[in-house]
């Protein structure tokens, strides 16, 4: 295999990150992004020099070949998932002040820009919930065009289909969207009624947790089958709240921290100085209407620094 030039190097590592936000987008893990991204970049140097040297242009070389790679584990994803242990929720990120080995952090992960994932609306827990539910194609064309913004034409070659087919993957993923996101609600707000809903389960107080959560609200767990959690989706505000406190019961000692969980104030609990549980939260109309809280250890490395 022939060396890279540093030219060469450094234009195809400039187009880690980008990679890196494309696969979590299309993967929901960044366990698996991660992976991904690897494999691209195994192929790409497992190609000869003179192979190299013919491709017009490395960036959209290594996007096609990391979509493609992506699409081949939704595939797999998905037999996976039907064998997970409960529920199965997407990998939560925190932010980059507050990811171990990241700046200021003294874990095992690299504080490489490249490894960080731009925390933006396309990655708030309630966005990539609704992609989960995507066919794969859907997922790849709808995240390729309405989020990164490649044209259907682009969007067709990556993926192998027609732009009027991209297109309409498109459309139908984007009516998915539509139907399932509740308007945003203020991160102020949102933050404010984390700190309400925070000082409440610290408190014990169950009438107040209840007068925070919508009626209708559902809380869904997923500790991968490896820790306590929930198998079911818990419905309605009341059961919620005695869920909530009968955890505490089980786990004195536990300490709430209000942290970012994928760009959107969200809840850390930490057990024994290690985080246990990681909270997002759906707002609508000033009250809690999804909790998604991920207990899977899996899961929790970036915020645990292994």
């Amino acid at each position: 295999m022939s060396t890279p030039s540093e030219p060469e190097l450094s234009a195809v590592v400039g187009e880690r990150r980008q990679l890196i936000n494309l696969a979590y987008r299309l993967l929901g893990s960044l366990a698996e992004a991660e992976d991904a991204v690897q494999e691209t970049y195994a192929r790409w140097y497992a190609l000869s020099r003179p192979q190299r040297e013919a491709v017009a242009s490395p960036g959209a070389w290594l996007t096609t070949v990391a979509t493609r790679v992506c699409l081949d584990l939704l595939g797999s994803a998905r037999a996976r998932r039907e064998r997970y242990v409960g529920e199965w929720i997407p990998e939560p990120l925190p932010d980059r002040a507050e990811w171990i080995g990241g700046p200021g952090g003294s874990g095992a992960r690299p504080a490489d820009p490249a490894d960080w994932v731009t925390l933006d609306e396309s990655v708030n827990m309630a966005f990539l919930v609704v992609l989960e539910a995507m066919t794969p194609a859907e997922r790849v064309a709808f995240v390729l065009h309405d989020v990164f913004r490649y044209p259907f034409p682009e969007v067709a070659e990556i993926v192998g289909r027609t732009p009027a087919a991209c297109r309409q993957l498109a459309t139908s993923a984007r009516r998915r969207v539509r139907a399932a996101q509740a308007p945003t609600a203020p991160r102020a707000g949102q933050a404010g009624l984390v700190r309400h809903f925070k000082e409440a389960w610290e408190a014990r107080d169950i009438q107040a947790l209840i007068g925070l959560l919508a009626p209708h609200a559902t809380m869904t767990a997923d500790g991968g089958g490896t820790v306590g959690a929930a198998l079911r989706p818990v419905l309605g505000a009341e059961r919620i709240a005695q869920y909530l406190l009968h955890i505490a019961d089980k786990a004195p000692g536990l300490v709430l921290l209000e942290r970012t969980v994928n760009g959107l104030p969200g809840l850390v609990a930490q057990h024994t100085g290690r985080t246990a549980t990681v909270a997002a939260f759906g707002v609508e109309d000033g009250r809690i209407t999804r909790i998604w809280a991920v207990r899977n250890p899996e899961k929790l490395r970036p915020w645990n620094g292994t």
